[in-house]
């Protein structure tokens, strides 16, 4: 098991891999103690010479190793010429995007293949493994701490088998796709993954992920304004932003309003860090603005649920009918299709919605808003139901 540790050794395998039509990567990180991934492993495949498992053709890139650059495998990334094959990019994608500003180009995640191709929603690698390749993974060093060195034997081949089964399962899926005709509905999909932006977190949006129950104007200005300072405080520290401050903590503080720091001192949720120094005088501030926020300025909740929606719940579970008919027809993973919340934007009037646009519509968007229109009904055939023309 090669193990890469020189930027000429990364240069002389990236040059090997640029004359194939795809190579395999994965990567193993940390992310428990920062707020962005650090990056503790690379691991890259090329196609097989077809003899034995084809392992020789596979490496581990130690980015920790002294001295060693990544732009080799930057220029291998940027390569038009190779596909880059993951599964589940995603976090790959922005541990990359945000050290090198470079993503993968083109790409193709098998995850999101294998939801086109029948598999089920969100399938993982291990099932692929056992369902393409019909072999076992040896998950034990998963969990491992991957920043430490020497590696394991057993960590590197946990590692490798991310990558060398990775070749056949792309093999098999890229030719059902094109089989089937869908690839391009794949390509559309890798779209939001290639985009730079699906990687940066705004401050000022962060307060959209906390989860309140309160439509106040006032209390969700402080908790914009609290949600805004902690991850711009994470992002400059590199520190996790639960590290600063708690989301529990963050809503005490945006019910409690502290003006000072003996208030501070009297939260129940708040680390004992956070009520000193540069954190302290952060929140301070925060809650501050919050509160001097004009009406005309404050958030308002975002409409997600059915009260705020004007919903018409008849519609909606016909909708999820719908789309379970059309999901099991073209065996297509219903959560690529359309979203819980998909369906009930639909039926709430909107359309503006992923789920009526582009591959979407051909399979279910088309049918959807035709039964929105009362141009559609469905009805029971035996196991299946059936989409009648009205």
């Amino acid at each position: 098991m090669q193990t890469i540790t020189t930027t000429e050794g990364l240069a002389d395998f990236c040059a090997h891999a640029a004359r194939h039509p795809y190579v395999t990567v994965d990567t193993e990180f940390l992310r428990e103690r920062t707020y962005y991934s650090k990056l503790c492993l690379v691991q890259l495949a090329v196609p097989g010479d077809g003899e034995g498992d084809g392992e020789g053709d596979a490496v581990l890139v130690d980015p920790l190793a002294e001295g060693l650059s990544l732009e080799p495998l930057y220029a291998l990334f940027r390569d038009a010429g190779v596909v880059k094959v993951f599964h589940a990019a995603r976090q790959d994608l922005e541990i990359f995007c945000v050290d090198a500003g470079v993503i993968p180009h083109p790409l193709f995640d098998t995850q999101v293949a294998a939801m086109v191709c029948g598999y089920g929603d969100q399938v993982g690698y291990e099932t692929l493994v056992r369902r393409i390749v019909k072999a076992q993974l040896d998950k034990s060093s998963r969990f491992t701490d991957w920043s430490r060195r020497p590696l394991s034997e057993a960590q590197k081949k946990y590692a490798l088998g991310d990558v060398t089964y990775l070749r056949e399962i792309y093999e098999v899926l890229a030719q059902d796709l094109a089989q089937s005709g869908r690839a391009p509905w794949v390509e559309e999909e890798m779209a939001v993954l290639t985009d730079p932006e699906t990687y940066r977190v705004q401050p000022s949006q962060a307060w959209l992920r906390i989860k309140t129950r309160t439509n106040s104007g006032k209390f969700l200005s402080v908790v914009r304004e609290l949600a805004r300072f902690r991850e711009s405080y994470a992002q400059s520290r590199n520190v996790p932003r639960n590290r600063v401050i708690k989301d529990e903590a963050l809503l005490e503080l945006a019910s409690t309003k502290p003006a000072t720091l003996q208030d501070l001192g009297r939260s129940r949720l708040l680390l004992r860090e956070a009520r000193r120094g540069e954190i302290a005088e952060g929140i301070l501030a925060a809650v501050k603005a919050g509160l001097e926020t004009p009406p005309e300025e404050m958030p308002k909740p975002p409409a997600n649920g059915r009260e705020k929606l004007q919903v018409n719940p008849a519609l909606a579970d016909l909708l999820r009918v719908l789309l379970k008919a059309r999901s099991e027809q073209e065996r297509v993973a219903q959560k690529l299709i359309a979203s819980a919340a998909d369906l009930d934007l639909i039926a709430a009037g909107k359309r503006d919605v992923a789920a009526l646009n582009g591959w979407r519509r051909e399979v279910f968007g088309a049918d959807a808003l035709r039964l929105c229109d009362g141009k559609l009904a469905l009805a029971a055939a035996g196991p299946n139901v059936k989409v009648i023309e009205l």
